[in-house]
């Protein structure tokens, strides 16, 4: 095989449709690798920061830019997809729309961030098309993408560089724990398990409070992992493993309850699955194992389950056989006890990471420091750049007539404008703003109002330097932001933990 050559661009004034041998080893390998960091960054793996990949950051990002917001109206999903397929995502449109339906379905995600009108899905079946669904940004959603106007994250380029997008979104509470996520790449994956929102947002606040704290103190506030389909944990040892290493494996199972389901028999009643099993499998795997007579004592099975009772499998218990018993037995024969295997795998500054419950905390920490101090740094530019306009404003309202009489006797604006700022003693910026306002709002203006807005606007500058000059003052209008989430959108556990 011939050498490669040591450059394989053309010259200038070579034909550039000339064949060049290249190494195919080294092509397969250089191809394969930028597929794989493809995969691992822009598609499969979540950013540990506001645990979004990029297709759910770039469709809650043009949900906002949309003003698909919670008091809003509801759209149509398909122009939803269009957006962001033609702006900020250029993969096919199927995949932005699951996307898009996983973050609007109450069963797959612990905290929903997108409010969906219409047929989204159920654990057994698929959504309608796009065309006929409509969504929206849930209320918990406005916690991720608010201030990311403020200067508060990061933008970039869009694939074609016409646009910019979020690299991060600001990410109020630790969206990662909080709705979990999975992603296949090359070479690795991810498998994080949901968990309650009041519990996670009261181990970070501790973790705040006790940089040091150790995983039994955290456990304490978030005992393990808490399903949007509920179920029990069973057994702690797997969940502590992937608390403190980040791989653990787990079993949950279904919630059941021993009723009487006609005069004379009792039945085994389902309301609660393991997380993505859904009902329609449960009942086709029993009807099978007793049609195959590996399962016997059940004489019928009738699946109740809807949209808005939840799941109800009730099946019925022949005389003379004990229900406890036939329940051991469907656990351990059906999908009603599952294994969840936890692989906690995220970007940390643009690198997969496998990261154990405290990293997870902490990185979510330190990224909402760098957004409030953004933040506090962008409000406190635009309050100084406003009280430098309202002092200029004072200056002039005291002599209302003269600024009057010197615009009208002056030639041009650069004349008035030199002669503002020698009779008033402004500045440039305070002597343009000025010149720019109508007359009838100048005219109009109080004094009383502007000497209170000013002492407004000072009062937060000092705020806000306040909040600058420490990180525990940061740290502590964190915790103050969390608290307010916690009672707004925080609710009680839903999967219950047999120790």
């Amino acid at each position: 095989m011939a050498k490669t050559p040591k450059s394989t661009l053309p010259k200038p004034g070579e034909n550039p449709g000339r064949v060049i041998d290249i190494d195919v080893s080294r092509e397969m390998s250089d191809s394969y690798l930028e597929y794989a960091y493809s995969v691992i960054y822009s598609r499969a793996i979540p950013d540990a920061r506001d645990g979004l990949k990029p297709v759910q950051r770039r469709i809650l990002h043009q949900m906002n830019e949309m003003n698909l917001r919670p008091e809003k109206g509801h759209v149509k999903c398909s122009r939803v997809v269009g957006d962001v397929m033609g702006k900020l995502h250029p993969h096919g449109d199927g995949a932005i729309y699951d996307a898009l339906v996983r973050m609007a379905q109450s069963f797959s995600m612990r905290l929903p961030l997108i409010d969906g009108h219409g047929n989204f899905g159920s654990l057994d079946a698929g959504p309608a098309a796009m065309r006929y669904t409509e969504s929206r940004l849930a209320a918990p959603a406005m916690a991720m993408v608010n201030e990311a106007e403020e200067n508060t994250v990061d933008f970039g380029p869009n694939y074609d560089g016409q646009l910019s997008e979020p690299l991060v979104l600001p990410a109020a509470f630790p969206n990662l724990l909080v709705n979990g996520a999975t992603g296949i790449a090359v070479g690795m994956a991810t498998n994080m398990a949901p968990h309650n929102l009041g519990e996670v947002i009261a181990a970070t606040k501790h973790l705040i409070d006790n940089p040091k704290a150790t995983l039994k103190a955290l456990m304490k506030f978030i005992p393990g992992p808490d399903f949007p389909t509920g179920g029990h944990i069973v057994e702690l040892a797997g969940v502590e493993e992937a608390y403190a290493t980040g791989k653990g494996a787990f079993k949950v199972r279904a919630t059941t309850t021993i009723e009487k389901v006609t005069s004379r028999k009792q039945g085994i009643v389902i309301t609660e699955l393991p997380y993505t099993i859904g009902p329609e499998k449960i009942v086709e795997k029993i009807a099978d194992l007793v049609k195959g007579k590996k399962l016997q004592g059940i004489s019928d099975i009738v699946d109740l389950s809807d949209g808005q009772q939840g799941t109800r499998v009730v099946l019925e218990i022949k005389n003379g056989f004990e229900p406890e018993d036939i329940l051991e037995k469907l656990y351990k024969l059906t999908p009603m006890e599952d294994q969840f295997s936890i692989n906690a795998v995220a970007l940390v500054n643009g690198k997969p990471q496998t990261m154990n419950l405290k990293d997870l905390l902490q990185v979510f920490i330190d990224h909402r420091i760098e957004v409030v101090r953004r933040r506090s740094e962008f409000r406190k530019e635009k309050a100084e750049k406003r009280l430098n306009l309202v002092e200029g404003l004072i200056k002039a309202i005291v002599d209302i007539d003269k600024v009057i009489k010197i615009v009208r006797g002056s030639e041009d604006a650069n004349e008035a404008k030199a002669a503002l700022i020698k009779q008033f003693k402004l500045s440039d910026e305070q002597a343009t703003y000025i010149l720019d306002m109508p007359l009838r709002r100048l005219t109009k203006m109080s004094k009383l109002e502007l000497d209170t807005e000013s002492k407004e606007l000072k009062a937060a500058i000092a705020a806000l330097k306040k909040i600058l000059g420490s990180e525990e003052e940061i740290k502590k209008l964190i915790s103050e932001e969390l608290t307010s989430l916690a009672k707004e959108h925080a609710t009680p556990r839903k999967t219950k933990i047999l120790a």
